[in-house]
């Protein structure tokens, strides 16, 4: 065998042993951030559909653009791993999508989608490959960007009609229940997310590890948590739908150091706790304050968790944690994402506000009826034309 035969080899071997792992982060794409997002009463088909086409779109585009510095004689050599990225890439936009669920178009979505991974991609690059920043599970480059990205483009995109709330701005039993699933798929499926390109062997242990110590602790906090802000002790299913969630988020960046379990549990004690708390009282003052309409709370999940994700891998930079790690390198990949997330969303927001892309109207928001056809929408309808008129005319009587 040629030295090109071995090392063809070994790259098939290697994405073949990788196939599971891509599987685990693929549902974690298109089911667990779907059907999260379903937990609004009246837009389920849209969080779900929607989703799914913004992630089919979005894996493409950012296949493309991730591997754009790394062509062999002008071409793209695809792999497992390259297409871990672009689903990783897809999560950023999935996350921001998050943050103006119910009050954009599919139009707006695909140009955010379009603008959002170019702008990762130059981020990542600059993070990545020319500061070295360690950021395995990415909490600062998805997470943090993510978050922060969707919310500029939501102050920018702030609905003064919608001031007040909506009526359809809520949940039923059901609908939260579905969102549930999500919850659980996203909840199971966290250690191969934030292992999946993290050097094989103990690295990738280690990460898959700490995101399970991370992930249970940060339950239990979210749970007591929840308990002691509610009335009457009472659990809300908001917080245990997404402030479980933060342990993995926020663990992301130093997955793979030797933190040991008891700091992954750390982390994941205080992302349950700061995320439960944002829900409860951060929520409501960046919609009244600052004009930020968080439909989904990303900045609960993603970005506080995700900042102190980032935070963490200072520390433990710092610590020695890992070797060839630069606590100020560090620090510069965390200040890039958000000034990145932060500058391009508001950019964003602007391109997506001009008139013609078909945004809702306010009356219309968080409605699947304004995109979808919906069956039991037309069955109202029905019924209204059969009997609207019969019961007006008795009722003047």
């Amino acid at each position: 065998l040629t030295a090109s035969d071995v090392e063809k080899q070994l790259f098939l071997i290697n994405s073949v042993s990788m196939c599971p792992v891509f599987q685990d982060v693929h549902v974690m794409i298109f089911i667990g951030f779907g059907f999260l997002m379903t937990f609004l009463k009246r837009y389920g088909f849209s969080s779900v559909g929607i989703n799914l086409l913004l992630a089919a779109f979005g894996l493409q585009w950012g296949l493309l653009l991730q591997n754009i510095w790394h062509m062999h004689d002008g071409k793209i050599r695809v792999s497992i791993e390259k297409m871990i990225n672009a689903d990783f890439s897809t999560a950023t936009v999935l996350i921001s999508f998050g943050a103006v669920l119910g009050k954009t178009s599919p139009v707006q979505l695909l140009i955010m989608t379009l603008l959002e991974i170019t702008i990762f991609c130059i981020n990542e690059h600059l993070v990545v490959e020319i500061l070295n920043v360690s950021d395995v599970g990415a909490s600062m480059t998805i997470h943090a960007f993510g978050a922060y990205f969707g919310l500029a483009v939501a102050r920018v995109l702030y609905r003064p009609g919608l001031r007040n709330g909506h009526e359809n701005e809520g949940s039923v039993y059901h609908s939260d229940l579905f969102a549930m699933i999500g919850t659980v798929y996203l909840w199971m499926f966290w250690p191969s997310f934030n292992s999946a390109i993290a050097e094989p062997g103990d690295p990738q242990l280690r990460a898959v590890i700490n995101t399970y110590f991370s992930l249970a602790a940060c339950a239990l906090a979210a749970y007591a948590t929840s308990s002691l802000v509610e009335k009457k002790g009472k659990l809300d299913m908001v917080h245990i739908q997404n402030a479980t969630l933060a342990g993995g988020v926020a663990v992301g960046t130093c997955a793979d150091m030797d933190i040991q379990p008891f700091g992954a549990m750390a982390i994941g004690i205080t992302a349950g706790v700061i995320s439960t708390v944002g829900f409860k009282f951060l929520t409501p003052i960046l919609a009244s304050k600052l004009g930020i309409q968080d439909t989904c709370g990303v900045h609960n999940l993603h970005g506080m968790p995700g900042i102190l994700g980032g935070l963490a891998g200072i520390l433990a930079a710092a610590l020695g944690k890992k070797d060839g790690v630069s606590p100020g390198y560090q620090a510069c990949g965390l200040a890039s994402s958000l000034g990145f997330a932060l500058v391009g969303g508001l950019i964003t927001g602007l391109i997506m506000k001009i008139p013609f892309w078909g945004q809702p109207p306010d009356q219309n928001c968080f409605d699947d009826s304004i995109f979808w056809e919906v069956p039991e929408e037309e069955e109202e309808n029905e019924e209204r034309l059969t009997h609207g008129d019969y019961s007006k005319n008795k009722t003047e009587a």
